[in-house]
């Protein structure tokens, strides 16, 4: 039995679009998994109550990009999660490295370091602000983000 090419080449191409769409909606759900999670919000919300990181960014307005899902400093399992979201304002962008547990007893996230990383090498530890007229070098915070595995 032979098979006339352009019915080849038609289900070609119809198995390509369908497995295209599979991907793309595959990645946009998981995507919106991340953006959606206790994590993630808490982290975010925490950028946005400090004035200074936010104004270093240029924000508002803030966009919030969608997370690497290659980069290995992106885990997440029952108990933790560590991520890295990538943040831009209308003066510079960055990344917003964070750290969060899970409470056995509440079922809840917990964030326990929030640190923005600018594109500049500027750094600001979002747990522990700093003062408007004083900034945390930024030495100091990014030898802390090696010594936590992120850098």
């Amino acid at each position: 039995m032979r098979i006339p090419t352009n019915k080849l080449q038609q289900l070609t191409i119809y198995s390509t679009v369908l497995t295209g769409g599979g991907i793309a909606t595959m990645y946009y759900l998981m995507q919106r998994k991340f953006a959606d999670s206790e994590y993630h919000r808490l982290a975010v919300q925490k950028l946005e109550e400090c004035p200074i990181a936010m104004e270093s960014l240029g924000a508002p307005p803030l966009k919030i990009h969608n997370i690497h899902l290659t980069d290995r400093t992106n885990r997440v399992d029952q108990q933790k999660a560590q991520i890295k979201i990538p943040v831009t304002g209308l003066k510079t962008g960055g990344y917003l490295y964070t750290s969060s547990v899970r409470d056995n007893n509440t079922n809840r996230w917990n964030l326990k370091q929030a640190v923005l990383q600018l594109r500049e090498g500027q750094t600001f530890d979002l747990m522990n602000p700093p003062a408007a007229s004083a900034q945390t070098p930024a030495l100091e915070q990014t030898e802390e983000l090696v010594k936590d595995g992120w850098l």
